[in-house]
């Protein structure tokens, strides 16, 4: 089988994140493999394991991605690929992701495309689907369980706190859920073996596009972190006098009623 893992390098929401003027200070930040990518990579990995043939995993973004590649290599992965867009892109969109992705992927046989669920930085949910359909395959989103037999798929899928289960077929596109594994952490001898793995470096170039073939449609307008939380208040009193004040505050102050 050929199985693609789609990776994003996101923030580390777990240390401190800086805003300056609007945009985010990457200079103090530290930067991981997006979580929910990692679930599809130890699925790839799994799948590979019990059908065999290769795990490839690809991203867009910069030279300082390769560092997210490489653990992705180490946790299991045969290949990486690098979309290398820094001289061409200073803005992107999900619609900008998902149609490099589709000219890459329209290069190459694919038999399953796995991605995560969502990314934490920007949780739009949208490159999978926007994909899956720039190549015409069938896509399942917050898959939780799959299992493969020739060309027939039976997928688990969490849908708000319930699953549905849907009979598919390949190539296919889906997008791992918590639940659906544990991924695996890097070992050592996987650390060493990752350094001689192939990584692929391209751009847009190699894929016949223009920036403007990719130009996002949306833009970000303001950046900012969420204000602080304020101290709660208690309200004494009889019970029917903490009803009417209780409402009385969330339709003057809080403005949600």
């Amino acid at each position: 089988m050929n199985i693609y893992v789609l990776l994003k390098r996101t923030f580390d929401t777990e240390e401190k994140i800086n805003i300056t003027n609007g945009v985010i200070d990457e200079g103090g930040a530290g930067f991981i493999i997006n979580p929910y990518d990692e679930y599809a990579i130890e699925e790839a990995i799994l799948l590979k394991d019990k059908h065999g043939g290769t795990v490839t995993v690809a991203t867009i973004g910069n030279e300082e991605a390769e560092k997210q590649l490489r653990t992705a290599l180490a946790m299991g992965c045969d290949q990486a690929v690098l979309i290398n867009t820094e001289d061409d892109l200073e803005e992107s969109d999900p619609v900008t992701t998902s149609s490099i992705l589709s000219k890459y992927f329209n290069k190459n046989e694919f038999d399953l495309i796995l991605g995560g669920n969502v990314s934490i930085d920007k949780s739009s949910g949208q490159v999978g689907p926007r994909l899956a359909e720039l190549l015409d395959i069938p896509f399942v989103t917050t898959i939780t369980k799959i299992n493969i037999d020739g060309k027939t798929v039976v997928i688990e899928r969490d849908v708000e706190g319930d699953s549905e289960i849907i009979e598919t077929a390949l190539p296919l596109l889906v997008t791992a859920q918590q639940g659906l594994n544990e991924p695996r952490y890097p070992s050592l001898p996987g650390i060493m073996k990752a350094k001689k793995k192939p990584l692929e470096e391209l751009e847009l170039d190699d894929l016949d596009l223009e920036e403007a073939d990719v130009a996002p449609k949306s833009k970000t307008i303001e950046v900012y972190l969420p204000p602080k939380k304020e101290a709660g208040k208690i309200l004494v009193g009889e019970l029917e006098n903490q009803i009417k004040e209780l409402i009385n505050l969330l339709h003057i102050e809080a403005k949600v009623i």
